[in-house]
């Protein structure tokens, strides 16, 4: 990318936004504004994840030295477990032992069954409220995209999980999808989801001006192909469209 400039009185000078910050231009042609004191402040906040996980990784290391010499660590634990049901049989023989932790065991599944349920239950709504909300509140859907949400979901929901409590979208190659105008940051939802159809390859018959253009779309007319809108799942109904355009789609029966 190269700095915009702007030339006066023969001299040339730094273009910048309203907010003061200098303007960039990409390679496909994008201008972002770019934020040197958070740039600054981002790298060092890496230095210092990378510092941490150093230490982390130095302590981890060191406390492997003192397994040194067991070649075996499966048999080793074995070995320990034997030795302590050995000390338990003052109570009760080394195969009571076992029976009595897996029933111990048992029961303690069964009384946080209903609460692993419940979280489980209260992590999928927060990923529907979390992804599912944002394709539907996506601002960037609403102004460039000709087809509904919730096809738009369908074709590019995979590409979004939850970590941390915050959405995080991955590209096609499986890596995380970076802020243009925040580096160092991941994309927020609708900077990630604009990545995404720039890179997919049917993106003219989904975004608005580009949506009936191609070979498949018919515009007019009766539909007689006894499709109907509300018998198409969500995938048959974005192929629709990228066939036949949206107008037709409309023009379907419900």
């Amino acid at each position: 990318m190269k700095l915009k400039t702007v030339t006066v009185d023969n001299k040339t000078y730094a273009e910048v936004n309203e907010q003061g910050l200098p303007l960039y231009i990409h390679d496909d042609g994008k201008e972002v504004a770019h934020d040197t004191a958070q740039t600054v402040a981002t790298i060092s906040r890496l230095n210092g994840e990378a510092k941490t996980n150093r230490e982390r990784y130095e302590k981890a290391e060191s406390a492997l030295q003192s397994f040194e010499g067991i070649e075996d660590p499966a048999a080793a634990k074995k070995a320990l477990e034997t030795l302590k049901n050995f000390d338990d049989k003052k109570l009760v023989d080394a195969g009571e032992v076992e029976k009595v932790k897996a029933e111990a065991i048992k029961a303690v599944e069964e009384k946080y069954a209903p609460i692993i349920q419940e979280r489980d239950a209260y992590q999928a709504q927060l990923h529907n409220e979390l992804i599912g909300g944002g394709f539907a509140r996506s601002k960037y859907i609403q102004d460039s995209i000709a087809v509904p949400a919730d096809m738009v979901q369908a074709q590019f929901g995979k590409n979004f999980k939850i970590e941390e409590g915050k959405v995080v979208a991955y590209g096609t190659d499986g890596q995380k999808i970076f802020s243009r105008a925040r580096p160092g940051e991941v994309a927020d939802f609708d900077e990630a989801l604009e990545s995404l159809v720039g890179g997919y390859q049917h993106k003219d018959s989904i975004l608005k001006g580009g949506q009936g253009s191609g070979g498949g779309f018919q515009g007019g007319g009766n539909n007689n192909s006894g499709l109907k809108r509300s018998e198409m799942s969500a995938d048959a109904k974005a192929d629709y469209i990228r066939q036949h355009g949206q107008e037709s789609y409309l023009k379907l029966s419900k």
